[in-house]
């Protein structure tokens, strides 16, 4: 075979990456747009399709299934669709960080650092008022805390992805067990933070909505310009530190830049585990290991599964036996991720995908 061949080889390949690749976005957002539809016709009321896009239009329509689709389940479902894709995302930048498949924001220290800062406040610990729309902020520096704190303790002459790990998982726990301390000290409060720290969709409105939407359109940009440091990172240390990659301060940005999308999401709709690991797997999948490629359907994959996560949570209801102030008591969308997530992990973990 010549060269010229080889090079036609090898540009048709990338051409056919590309198509595929907007194909997968394509189906991808198709699928969004189905769940989407879905999502608005589920819940306590029973809509179809054509009585929800009546709603949506402002044709005319009972005054109730306006109220039920504007007020309640488009901001529902629009938190859904970007929360997801903010964890997708961070999972995303986090596995390649650590260069471990089974790394996401659960257990890097992050997402506990943000839950203890943001139940101090809901709690009222201390007096602290509600931080109301700046509760992302608040989350934020808890975030940004707890990943400090994480890259302290794996600090040895430069920061090792496997001490990275471990220090998340360590730090995780001590944070996790003084929320729990908190929550004991705060009962009459439980109500409405446990459901929060399992990870909910329950009661989100458009105030919620407020607080998220700034900070995705922030951060979600940032993330996909991270692909090329991170394709480089993925190389390995040594070849990045060759390629002129200052090999620390890039994987301290980008852990920061997880941070930040992690905070954005569970600010709003709590720690929902397992998502930024199972929806890296998904894109890994379909996609492969680049990260201009990996990032996008991370993030459509991780907004797929929240709103069907969250479409099964509301065909299950609960009775806390706790004053709650949802005025549904539905099973929180965490615990289903939770149900998909927990044997997804041993899946993979038993694969040995763990780098």
């Amino acid at each position: 075979m010549s060269a010229t061949d080889g090079r036609t080889d090898a540009a048709d390949g990338r051409a056919w990456g590309a198509r595929r690749f907007s194909m997968l976005l394509a189906v991808g957002l198709a699928l969004i747009g189905v769940l989407f539809v879905v999502h608005l016709c589920t819940g306590t009321v029973r809509l179809g399709p054509g009585e929800v896009l009546a709603a949506l239009l402002g044709r005319h329509t009972e005054d109730l299934h306006r109220t039920v689709v504007w007020d309640l389940r488009l901001p529902r479902s629009l938190i859904a669709i970007v929360a997801g894709a903010l964890l997708g995302t961070a999972g995303a930048v986090l596995q390649v960080v650590m260069r471990n498949n089974l790394a996401e924001p659960g257990i890097t220290g992050v997402t506990a650092g943000g839950i203890l800062v943001a139940v101090l406040w809901i709690a009222g610990i201390g007096g602290l008022p509600h931080p109301g729309r700046f509760m992302p902020l608040v989350v934020l520096l808890g975030c940004l805390g707890a990943g400090a704190v994480v890259f302290a303790l794996s600090w040895r002459g430069g920061v090792h992805p496997l001490r990275l790990v471990l220090s998340g998982v360590l730090v995780s726990a001590i944070l996790s067990s003084v929320t729990a301390f908190i929550m004991l000290r705060a009962q009459a409060g439980v109500g409405g933070i446990l459901p929060w720290i399992i990870g909910s969709l329950n009661g989100r409105v458009w105030v919620h909505w407020d607080q998220l939407w700034p900070w995705a359109v922030a951060v979600l940009p940032l993330a996909l310009l991270a692909a090329r440091p991170l394709n480089v990172l993925q190389l390995g240390d040594s070849v990045a530190a060759t390629k002129g990659m200052r090999v620390n301060v890039t994987r301290t940005a980008l852990f920061c830049l997880a941070a930040l999308l992690t905070a954005a999401a569970v600010s709003v709709v709590g720690a929902v585990g397992f998502l930024g690991l199972v929806a890296p797997h998904i894109a890994r999948w379909l996609t492969g290991e680049d990260a201009r490629r990996l990032l996008p359907v991370a993030a459509v994959a991780g907004a797929a599964l929240l709103v069907g996560a969250d479409i099964v949570s509301q065909g299950v209801t609960i009775r806390p036996p706790f004053p709650s102030p949802q005025h549904r008591p539905g099973l929180p969308v965490g615990a289903v991720m939770a149900f998909i997530g927990a044997p997804f992990f041993l899946y993979i973990l038993r694969r040995g995908a763990a780098r």
